[in-house]
């Protein structure tokens, strides 16, 4: 049976007091993405997601889209559902935190 995953969006933060810091002009939470926003993907990138965030989730999608899971061995007692990791893209100033479920297509 076909398996996809669908990955949402569930919190955009902003670091400010390390914006204030570090960047050179007023730093706003990720501009691409949606709280709430859902995509639906296969091991290809969904259109219209952000290249740099989909490299660092890429890795997971691919984990749950190949059968495996983070729930079990040295993952085991992490995820109750062994069809979802939540990770987040490695923006430091402006982090988008996804939850990324296997899902039957």
């Amino acid at each position: 049976m076909p398996v996809k995953c669908k990955i949402t969006v569930l919190k955009k933060n902003l670091n400010t007091e390390l914006a204030g810091e570090y960047c050179q002009n007023e730093v706003t939470p990720c501009p691409v993405f949606k709280e709430g926003q859902e995509f639906i993907s296969g091991f290809e990138k969904p259109e219209g997601f952000c290249d740099w965030a989909w490299n660092d989730i890429h890795k997971i999608v691919t984990v749950l889209l190949s059968g495996g899971n983070f729930s079990e061995g040295i993952f085991e007692g992490w995820m109750k559902d062994e069809n979802t990791m939540i990770s987040c893209c490695t923006d430091a100033i402006r982090p988008v935190i996804f939850k990324i479920e296997r899902i039957k297509d």
